[in-house]
């Protein structure tokens, strides 16, 4: 039989671990250290002096203008950046896409493109009207969104487009680190 000491003591002993169990579930755990977060890049933006995003585009800048490109400008750029890529779609047509205009090598300090001008050093992709200019928006019936976009690149030259459509959108894809948008709608006249 066991006596009556050592059965207090083990009375004891397990009301000490289990006690002290509980003191150490309950106990507050060490606050999470504090770190300083990580530096988030803003996102690329694109602005035309020529019209707002989602805003009309100027009779100048299409096919019943002069039909030169709108002057565009872009800031917070990722600094591992080495050129730029621009294209300039057509969404709305009953074919599918239609390419505008398409430009690529641009320099990387490049930030700004104005009226009817192409970066110096840079290339341009043959366009949907068989040209390798801007060609300006020429809807044939209704109001089209025209997408402006610039795309930062992780190469300084975008080798291998050889003036294909389909390579520059594949290469620009695989090189981009950042891209951004701008919207300019546009719809003709009815003829009188």
């Amino acid at each position: 039989m066991v006596s009556k000491n050592i059965l207090a003591a083990a009375v004891i002993l397990v009301i000490l671990i289990v006690s002290g169990g509980f003191y150490i579930l309950q106990r507050p755990s060490a606050p999470a250290p504090t770190t300083t977060p990580p530096f988030t890049q803003k996102a690329m933006r694109l602005r035309s002096s020529d019209f707002e995003h989602n805003g009309r585009i100027p009779a100048k800048f299409t096919c019943d203008g002069a039909n030169i490109s709108p002057q565009l400008s872009w800031e917070d750029v990722p600094e591992e950046t080495k050129s730029f890529a621009l294209s300039v779609v057509d969404l709305d047509t009953p074919m599918g896409k239609f390419i505008h205009w398409l430009v690529y090598d641009i320099p990387k300090d490049t930030r700004s493109i104005g009226q009817g001008e192409v970066p110096e050093g840079s290339k341009q992709v043959q366009n949907d009207f068989g040209k390798k200019e801007y060609g300006g928006p020429c809807p044939p019936s209704g109001t089209h969104r025209y997408v402006f976009t610039v795309y930062a690149l992780d190469t300084s030259h975008l080798a291998g487009v050889d003036e294909n459509r389909d390579d520059f959108f594949r290469l620009v894809k695989e090189h981009t680190i950042a891209q951004t948008e701008l919207i300019g709608l546009y719809s003709r006249a009815p003829p009188r």
